[in-house]
């Protein structure tokens, strides 16, 4: 099993071409079946609920699970948590940035959900990578142009940025306190982005070579399993209304 899977999502993929590394588990998550088929892609896996789907919706089978649409987990979720199953700890999601912000939201969230875990994804769309790092560091070789850092963690500890234009060591960042937006690469120069305790959330452009993750302690759990069902709340809400 590859420890790397290509998730192709539903929204925007403005002019990048996704790049799927040979052996990579393929998941097309709802809509993004419209764009693996363009591009000629067979994916390992679909899921969803085909609410975003305009094409021919596949057949069922073991290699499509379809979803309630009145489910608690996003169909990016869905598809991370199939990933995971199948021993994927490094994810590439194309189709996940841009056109509805509050997506956007809930996918840069999922990139942290996946750092809590000991595992590392990006979010590629419109010359941009977004990723996020819990308790480690991102090591950046030859980038360029800009790079910002967020606190997801309402506080994280220990917060370094090397080899950038502003440098900070030890600090305190909140989630509430935007002071890390912005910095730039130095021509040339290695950089480091590192926390002690906390989750950030790291945005880069895409021509920068993918940095090495690394941790400082092991990780335990995982994303749960897959959400089947209708949402339980709707299912009261319901019964309440009759």
């Amino acid at each position: 099993n590859s420890n790397t899977c290509v998730i192709f999502a539903a929204g925007e993929y403005y002019s990048d071409t996704p790049i799927v590394p040979s052996g990579a588990f393929i998941i097309a998550a709802d809509g993004g079946l419209d764009h693996a088929r363009a591009l000629d892609m067979s994916p390992d896996v679909v899921v969803g609920d085909f609410d975003s789907l305009t094409g021919e919706r596949p057949t069922q089978g073991e290699h499509t699970i379809a979803l309630p649409p009145e489910k608690d987990d996003p169909d990016l979720l869905s598809a991370l948590k199939i990933g995971w199953s199948h021993h994927a700890r490094l994810f590439h999601i194309y189709g996940a940035l841009g056109g509805r912000i509050d997506h956007t939201i809930s996918n840069i969230q999922l990139m942290a959900l996946l750092a809590q875990h000991g595992a590392v994804g990006f979010l590629h769309g419109n010359g941009s990578i977004v990723t996020a790092i819990c308790d480690g560091a991102l090591d950046f070789v030859e980038p360029g142009r800009m790079v910002s850092v967020f606190s997801h963690s309402d506080t994280s500890l220990g917060v370094s940025e090397r080899g950038l234009k502003y440098e900070i060591d030890d600090m305190t960042m909140t989630s509430t306190r935007v002071n890390g937006v912005s910095n730039e690469f130095l021509n040339g120069a290695a950089a480091h982005i590192g926390v002690e305790h906390g989750t950030l959330v790291v945005t880069f452009p895409s021509e920068a070579p993918l940095p090495a993750v690394s941790w400082h302690h092991t990780f335990e759990g995982d994303l749960g399993s897959l959400d089947t069902k209708v949402s339980s709340a709707l299912a009261k809400h319901e019964l309440q209304s009759r």
